[in-house]
Formats: C-alpha cells, structure tokens, sequence
C-alpha cells in the first residue's frame, strides 16, 4: 500500500468510516498472516508483550475462538472475560470494567456487546485500543473483511461485483459491516428477504432490494446468507420457519436454475433447512469453512496494524522479525 493511505487509527469500531484505501491495506495485510496457520508451529512474535482483553458479554464461539487464534498466533498475552464472569453481574458500569482492567496495564480490548455503539463508546473513554467483535444491531467489522477477503480469494476482485445479502437483515450487524465494505469497494449490493426483515429505508444504505430469492440468485454474482436471528425477534416476523425456507431458502434446486455459478458465503452458525439447505452448504460452491479460516488472518491483521504495525513489513513479520 501507498503512503497515502490513512492508519487506521486506535480503534476498530466499524467499516462505515473507513476508506478504500484502508479496507484494502487490511486486506492486503492479511494474505501473508494466512500462511502462519499452516505452519507446524503456528506462533510469531509480533506481539510478544502485548497484553489484549477478550471481552464478550454475548455468547459466541466463532468471533471469540477466532480472536483467541490470531492473538496467540501473534504471541500476545490474552485474558478471556465473559459478562457472567465479571463484576458487571454484581451491578459495575461498562466503563468502570474497562478502567480497572486498564488499571493491570493492559493493551487491547476486544469487545463484543448487544448494544449498538456499545465499542465506539468505549474506545472513546480508555486509551487502550478498541476493536469491535460485534455491537448490538450496529457492526461486525471483521466479519466484513474476512468476508470481503473471502470474496476477493475466490472471484479476484470486489469492484463491479454483484453481492446479494439474503435473509435477517434488520438484526444483523454482519449485513451493515457488508454494505459498507462492499459498496466502499466498487460492490453493487442488493439485499433479500421479508419485508419485515429488512430494515427501514435500505434503500438509502444503496441496495437494490429484492422481495424474492428467485430474482435475487438471477442477479448475483455471489450470496452471503444470514441465518434468522431467533434470539433477538419476539414478535412474529416470519409466518413459521418452514415457509421462511419455502419462500426465501437457498436450495440446489434454486441455485441450479441460476444463469451462473455463484459463490456461497454464510457467517454461521447456520440454521439448516432454514437459510440454507445441507446440501449448499456443504457443497461446490460454498466457501463457509474458507470464511472461518480468513478470519484468523484477518483478526491477525487488524490486531497487528493497531498495535502499530507497518503494513510493507507484514512479509517481513510473518517470517518471524520483529516491526
């Protein structure tokens, strides 16, 4: 990348405010952090003495593993903290939390939260650097680079593609990080599912909107589906979930009536027979378990760049040399 391009700064909190420029260069970043997790021995010590905070006050297991991958693979010291396990039980303020782990002079924190702006709050009251794994209905931004590097692995650009999001747009934080990184890219992005999944006014995100799956797989160059995100509906947004299947479900039959082969992405964890049916995702074009895998690189890349790593020097730190 040029000098140009502006450094991320403290915090990753979301892809919203970022640049072409900067989108990339974590990309970019990424591609030589993939080889670590080849290794025999998966460890370089770029960030030995580095002390980072899991922070994670919803439950995960993708976004929190995949951190705990890239922070050891970088040699740093992690501590995991989870909201039943810390004093915010007894009453104690997100803040006051934070303080006092700044207080053991930590570095990083890795936050994931279910209120929106949960992370740029944050970031904004301790000097520690602050990246997003995921806030209420607001940003996933990691989700959106690997799915970006993803994408890019498999079709050799972004610019010009055609990305259709399917499913529970009005509750996913993965769909707005999408959005934004691909339309920032040179992406046109559409989105599909029910109305009453899809958030007021998307047409104003620069979406293409499409009420059926049939006209969506028409379109698109590649699907990212969203799973129906139970947990966080308690009015009736879908009739039951095997007419969601029925009307808006990714399925063989569907994608073998597409006037091209398309690409296959899906966050996790997937509901089966629900978004998506087995046999697409575990089939030819399904890139799921190539997501899961980028995302370690790209978790790799962020935490090295906020802790003040040089973009032209990440070949250099692969190999094990200090920058």
């Amino acid at each position: 990348m040029t000098d140009t391009v502006p450094p991320l700064g403290k915090d990753l909190v979301g892809l919203e405010k970022l640049t072409a420029g900067q989108i990339l260069q974590i990309l970019d970043t990424a591609e030589p952090f993939k080889e670590i997790s080849e290794r025999r021995i998966k460890k370089v010590p770029v960030l030995r003495g580095k002390t980072i905070v899991n922070l994670f006050f919803e439950a995960s297991t993708r976004t929190r593993v995949s951190f705990e991958f890239a922070e050891k693979r970088l040699s740093a010291d992690t501590v995991n903290i989870s909201s039943s396990g810390s004093s915010v039980v007894k009453g104690e303020t997100l803040v006051d939390t934070a303080r006092n782990l700044e207080a053991m002079r930590i570095d990083m924190v890795v936050m994931r939260h279910g209120a929106s702006g949960a992370a740029d709050f944050l970031a904004e009251r301790i000097p520690s650097n602050v990246v997003n794994a995921g806030d209420g209905w607001h940003e996933h931004p990691t989700q959106g680079l690997l799915d970006l590097l993803t994408i890019r692995d498999h079709m050799g650009r972004l610019d010009g593609l055609k990305v259709c999001i399917v499913g529970d747009i009005l509750h996913s934080r993965v769909a707005r990080s999408n959005i934004y990184g691909l339309r920032t890219l040179g992406a046109e992005v559409a989105v599909c599912g029910p109305r009453t999944l899809l958030p007021p006014m998307v047409e104003e995100l620069g979406c293409q909107v499409f009420a059926h799956i049939q006209e969506a797989i028409e379109w698109a160059d590649v699907l990212n589906v969203l799973r129906l995100q139970l947990e966080r509906m308690e009015g009736g947004y879908v009739p039951s979930l095997r007419e969601y299947n029925h009307i808006w479900g990714v399925t063989s039959e569907r994608l073998e009536a597409a006037p091209r082969d398309l690409l296959i992405l899906h966050p996790g964890p997937m509901n089966r027979g629900v978004e998506i049916d087995s046999d697409v995702a575990d089939g030819p074009h399904s890139v799921i378990l190539n997501q899961v895998t980028n995302g370690v690189a790209v978790r790799m890349a962020v935490l090295y760049l906020l802790a003040g790593g040089q973009p032209e020097k990440a070949e250099a730190a692969k190999q094990g040399a200090e920058s």
